[in-house]
């Protein structure tokens, strides 16, 4: 774990982000394609702050918790449903205020970015080059399934892409797995709270967590 006080970018040599939450502001998005998916199968609404608090990978899970029946083929035909429809909103949402400010000011020679996602990858691919930022990143690495069991295994064949010490090494995410994944990795994270997870649900993981881009600005660069 690291602490705010001992905690600065600049100490790393490679910096691993999550996209959706993290870099982009699609919570809301999320919320929006769900709640028609539980409007057609006659299941209750969510909000934003119910969304935050349930949350979770393997995403089954959060599906089980929104009421569905998550047996496996039904499960795949939900997901492959929403996606559907996320699809057709898929820029909709925007980066964060100040994410390529912060992405600028963190690249330097020795400094390199990377994105982990639980997106599948040719969305993740069209979306980066949506926002124009791919020049920021020397690896973006989303999953060839559509339905977000988790990161780890492409977390893990990234960091031996990079071949260097785990300490140079800080993840940063907005989600309990994100930290699921940093301690697999056995590297550094930071948890920033504006996106798919509440700040009090990450704080139980006893990782540093931000509010927004802002605070790596005026707190820790």
């Amino acid at each position: 774990m690291i602490s705010k006080y001992k905690f600065r970018p600049f100490n790393y040599k490679h910096i691993i982000w999550d996209w959706n939450g993290t870099l982009i502001d699609d919570a809301w998005l999320f919320v929006d394609v769900m709640n028609k998916l539980l409007k057609k199968y006659d299941l209750n609404k969510i909000t934003i702050n119910k969304y935050k608090n349930i949350f979770q990978f393997p995403i089954k899970n959060y599906y089980k918790q929104l009421g569905f029946n998550i047996k496996k083929n039904y499960f795949e035909k939900l997901g492959l449903e929403f996606i559907k429809e996320y699809e057709k909103r898929l820029y909709d949402a925007r980066l964060y205020p100040l994410t390529e400010n912060v992405l600028s000011k963190l690249s330097t020679s020795e400094t390199k970015h990377h994105i982990l996602s639980a997106s599948h990858q040719e969305l993740l691919n069209n979306q980066i080059k949506h926002y124009k930022i791919e020049k920021y990143f020397s690896h973006i690495v989303g999953l060839s399934n559509y339905f977000a069991n988790s990161k780890i295994e492409e977390g893990i064949k990234l960091v031996k892409k990079m071949n260097t010490n785990n300490n140079d090494i800080l993840f940063i995410g907005d989600t309990i797995h994100d930290c699921e994944v940093a301690n697999e990795l056995n590297i550094d994270c930071l948890l920033i709270s504006h996106g798919h997870n509440s700040h009090s649900r990450l704080l139980k993981t006893n990782n540093m967590v931000i509010i927004n881009m802002e605070n790596i600005i005026n707190e820790l660069l």
